[in-house]
């Protein structure tokens, strides 16, 4: 597995911006609700709750915010009742794209999902028309760390794999239902992540130009802008010159 500034691209360019932090805060709190709703609120015994709340302390979020939701999720205070739905299509350049959505209006949310597509120069597709060229993956990842002593710990700890991308910053992939236990261990050994979470990762990769670069762009940033959005996969690779350009 070879990547290239992952850690920098463009999946976490808006994430940084102060101006979001509420929208994305609104998806962590509906992540972490919906997860503790499905597997409970015991984290060690939810893998997915657990890659939600190390997703949300990723992004800052505090501790009595995270309990909240998660006990609203566990039923222990009133909220709303809310499902998870994926949709998938093609985006620009013949990129895969999947689309995780959490909602309790589903013909609201395709009909919004459907008009990105569109406007985008894409299509929706059918259920597992893309799914299976994406595995689900924790991956934590690190902006400076020594490299033998990360990846001897986390091969240690039973992750997958350790890539060093072209800017030095290193991402260990997991087994997504090992996520807590390798993330538990690098941290026990002082190794402090940058950002952790379970995402999607494309097993091939679409290679977009000037042309289709930013048309893409344009439909992630449509789809990471509606409400019932949560997340955004996709198999779009735009290389580190190109992307600078837009």
């Amino acid at each position: 597995m070879a990547g290239h500034s992952k850690w920098a691209n463009i999946k976490h360019r808006k994430a940084a911006q102060d101006a979001k932090r509420g929208k994305i805060f609104t998806k962590l709190i509906r992540e972490l609700t919906t997860a503790a709703r499905e597997g409970g609120s015991d984290a060690a015994a939810n893998p997915r709750l657990r890659a939600a709340v190390d997703k949300a302390l990723s992004n800052n979020m505090t501790r009595d915010t995270i309990d909240r939701a998660v006990k609203r999720g566990a039923g222990e205070l009133d909220g709303q009742q809310l499902e998870t739905v994926v949709y998938e299509g093609y985006g620009p350049g013949g990129t895969a794209v999947m689309v995780e959505c959490m909602t309790d209006n589903r013909n609201r949310t395709v009909s919004e999902v459907r008009h990105a597509f569109s406007k985008s120069g894409g299509n929706l597709g059918t259920d597992g028309s893309v799914a299976y060229l994406f595995e689900k993956k924790g991956v934590i990842s690190y902006g400076e760390a020594d490299e033998e002593t990360l990846m001897e710990a986390a091969l240690e700890a039973g992750a997958d794999d350790v890539v060093v991308n072209d800017d030095n910053s290193i991402d260990v992939y997991t087994q997504w239902e090992e996520f807590g236990a390798v993330k538990d261990a690098l941290d026990a050994g002082g190794l402090v992540s940058d950002n952790a979470e379970v995402t999607m990762i494309p097993s091939t990769k679409a290679e977009l130009d000037e042309e289709t670069a930013p048309k893409l762009l344009r439909l992630i940033d449509m789809l990471e802008d509606l409400d019932d959005v949560q997340e955004v996969y996709h198999n779009g690779d735009i290389s580190d010159e190109l992307a600078e350009l837009l």
